[in-house]
């Protein structure tokens, strides 16, 4: 195993990614892809609820979203250091298509049953994953190590983008076009990122990658044994993990019980503006970070704002007052595009270049496929002790988890 890449000294320059023509062309297509996925979940969840009524299936829509990231992460960041990363991002593209036109042929045709929906929210859900690691990757491939951590928060901006603007779409094109033209429409805002990989900047080929198998299980523990002696990478994966494990973004899918209990006006305007004020709290932050440009990226910044966090969400599981709960979510936002970009870009300048794939890989395992169990976590624990006190003592241990994290990369060596 190659030696690490050198973690850069100093920040990249303000929206230094953005000088790239291809970086500003991916930016784009990001958005739109991101808005498309957002525009199914709204349109597909709507009419599925409308149809079934059934808190199970509902369940099993969050545990098919983010269990493919937790099984095959690595193995898919295995795939994009043997092969073209492009090819892997346009056959996830082309299975988002698959599931949007296969919503919409079953609400043109009325036939849509419950297996068929567990079975497209499968296909959406390793769509996913086919997506993210190779995005990752194609990153560096365009921007280079210099830029790179003002790609990852520009295209964590990108997502957040896509996140607010997506369900207003999803809602408009719902009312304007109905769900089943709606959907299949959807599938359009897929074409310009499957249509611009053709064309995408690729790795310089005289790199002399090794070429790994594909071996499932044994990759991810092999993985584990390889970035074991690295410790901004270890840290930075148990960052991602921890954050994931124990809180994730599984307080979204509660906010509709914390806008009620607020008390706030229309519990459906309340939810509302919670779910805006984290969102714009995330895109000021991208924004903030990049037209500031001085931020060093390091283990211990990193680790500092995810405890920033942590207490952001522990004090709005506290409080009852809606204005200073959604000040606090603002906060929120803030606090976790920044951790979270800077240990992704961290995790990509330092992971070896014959294996970066996998590396980035088992990141994303532990930061997006952990998110899987954030529902037991936060929501379970919320059904047995309320969902004030379950967010409020996931936050609590994992300050714990965080502190000792801090200390251990704080340590020399």
């Amino acid at each position: 195993m190659s030696k690490p890449s050198t973690t850069p000294t100093a920040a990249s320059s303000s929206f230094a990614a953005m000088k790239s023509v291809p970086y500003r062309a991916q930016f784009a297509a990001y958005v739109l892809a991101m808005m498309a996925d957002n525009v199914e979940h709204v349109i597909s969840y709507w009419v599925v609820f409308q149809k079934f009524h059934s808190p199970a299936l509902a369940g099993f829509a969050v545990l098919s979203h983010w269990l493919p990231f937790l099984f095959f992460s690595v193995a898919v960041g295995g795939l994009a250091d043997r092969y073209d990363p492009r090819r892997i991002i346009q056959c996830g593209m082309l299975l988002f298509m698959v599931a949007s036109a296969g919503w919409g042929i079953f609400f043109i045709t009325d036939t849509l049953q419950m297996w068929h929906a567990m079975l497209l929210l499968v296909i959406h859900g390793c769509a996913g994953v086919l997506w993210q690691t190779p995005n990752q990757l194609l990153l560096y491939d365009i921007v280079g190590p210099a830029d790179l951590p003002s790609a990852v928060r520009l295209n964590a901006m990108a997502r957040y983008l896509g996140i607010l603007v997506g369900p207003a779409m999803g809602g408009v094109i719902m009312l304007a076009l109905g769900p089943s033209h709606g959907i299949i429409l959807n599938t359009l805002f897929y074409l310009p990122m499957l249509l611009w990989l053709f064309w995408a900047p690729v790795r310089d080929k005289s790199l002399a990658l090794k070429r790994f198998a594909v071996r499932g299980l044994a990759d991810i523990l092999q993985t584990i044994r390889d970035i074991a002696t690295h410790r901004v990478l270890t840290s930075m994966t148990l960052l991602a993990g921890l954050t994931s494990f124990m809180i994730g973004n599984a307080y979204h899918a509660q906010m509709p019980g914390f806008a009620g209990d607020l008390g706030h006006g229309d519990p459906g305007v309340s939810y509302s503006l919670l779910l805006a004020a984290d969102a714009a709290g995330a895109v000021l932050a991208a924004i903030a970070l990049e037209a500031w440009g001085r931020l060093r990226p390091s283990p211990r910044t990193a680790i500092t704002l995810a405890i920033l966090w942590a207490l952001c969400l522990l004090a709005f599981a506290s409080t009852s007052i809606f204005p200073l709960a959604s000040a606090l979510l603002f906060a929120a936002g803030f606090f976790e595009l920044s951790f979270n970009t800077m240990a992704q870009a961290l995790v990509q300048i330092n992971a070896p270049a014959d294996s970066r794939g996998r590396v980035v890989g088992l990141f994303n395992m532990a930061g997006l496929g952990m998110r899987a169990f954030s529902g037991i976590t936060v929501g379970l624990a919320g059904a047995a002790i309320g969902i004030h006190w379950s967010l409020g003592l996931s936050a609590a241990m994992l300050l714990v988890f965080l502190t000792a994290l801090y200390n251990r990369a704080a340590k020399p060596g």
